[in-house]
């Protein structure tokens, strides 16, 4: 084992041994096999992914527990998140809010309210994924919380209605009674904390709600983002290409073919294709990579906008568009390089 993998062990905020006597009984009774499945609900018999494809991140159910009364600070008052420390930035309805990716490594979701909206901004570090979503399913709003699955390495999400399993990246039901069904997603952003002070010096930014819960500010996933292979992961990589380079996926409307483009293809600042613009916004710290995340190397902050206005875009790596989108190419992927990792790591030698 790497020690990248180690550490991602040992950063698991709890773990969950597989029950083989339940799977056997699962089996025996012909129904899915999935370990822990008596303390949940969902209706295993509704998928549209095959259920061998979900597999145990470590942690049970809620044991990433995600934060559903949330405490804000104004980002003025705010000292412990440093300068460059990347933070979620959600702008909806006259209303901005941050929230700090050293608070959302440890809880990858908040379940809010943002100008009378019920959102669940979420982040799964395995895939360097911020995604916000309205968390209203068929009018009727629910909370949403952490089934310590994965797939393709993403965070696997319940809604606690029906405790059906959301797959993270593309906002779609894949297990139960919703299955099929996709949420609504909201236009966020990743900027360094220090420039989005300055500009939003009253703006909102989410603060722990008891702060020796977890080591916040420490990242328990150290030079994670320039490993040569992802973390539980067992799908393809891509060809001729860093699995863990960062990518931009901008999805478009009715279901059409989304935009994929490397971020290398942004050199000059800047990238352009069917109304979509892709520009260079500043510089911001990567949280995946020193053991602190203020100290993480600099990473080009975008903006993603269509005929001038913010759209949904999801900042990644490149094995995790490759696996949701095999068929679909990456634009830049002749420049791309793989990523090089500001502190020494063993598993980064060659």
């Amino acid at each position: 084992m790497t020690k990248v993998a180690l550490a991602l062990f040992v950063g698991a905020l709890c773990t969950a041994s597989l029950d083989l006597s339940e799977v056997s009984a699962q089996e025996a009774a012909g129904r899915p096999t999935i370990a822990g499945l008596s303390e949940w609900t969902t209706d295993f018999g509704k998928a549209i992914v095959p259920l061998s494809e979900i597999q145990s991140g470590g942690p049970p159910k809620d044991g990433i527990p995600s934060i559903d009364e949330p405490q804000f600070e104004p980002a003025v008052q705010i000292d412990d998140v440093g300068e460059s420390e990347p933070v979620m930035v959600l702008r909806h309805g006259g209303e901005v809010r941050a929230y700090p990716m050293q608070i959302m490594m440890y809880h990858e979701i908040v379940n809010d309210v943002v100008a009378g909206t019920p959102v669940a901004v979420t982040y799964c570090p395995l895939c360097n994924a911020a995604i916000v979503f309205d968390r209203r399913i068929d009018g009727e709003a629910t909370t949403f919380g952490t089934t310590g699955r994965l797939r393709n390495s993403d965070l696997v999400m319940y809604d606690r209605a029906t405790e059906s399993w959301w797959q993270q990246f593309t906002g779609q039901a894949i297990v139960g009674r919703h299955a099929g069904k996709a949420l609504k997603t909201l236009p966020s952003s990743t900027e360094a904390f220090g420039s989005f002070r300055k500009s939003n010096p009253s703006a909102q930014v989410l603060v722990p709600n008891d702060p020796s819960l977890r080591p916040y500010g420490r990242n328990p996933y150290v030079a994670y983002d320039t490993t040569s292979r992802p973390f539980l992961y067992r799908g393809n990589l891509p060809d001729d290409l860093p699995a863990m380079a960062r990518v931009v996926v901008v999805p478009n409307a009715n279901d059409e073919e989304p935009l994929i483009v490397a971020l290398d293809a942004l050199k000059d600042g800047r990238f352009q294709k069917n109304g979509v613009t892709i520009r260079q916004s500043g510089t911001v710290a990567s949280a995946l990579d020193d053991a602190a995340i203020s100290n993480g190397r600099k990473l080009m902050q975008i903006a993603v906008e269509r005929d001038g206005k913010p759209v949904v875009a999801h900042e990644t790596f490149a094995f995790v568009a490759h696996a949701f989108h095999p068929d679909i190419p990456i634009m830049g992927r002749n420049r791309m390089e793989a990523p090089t990792s500001s502190v020494e790591h063993p598993s980064l030698r060659p």
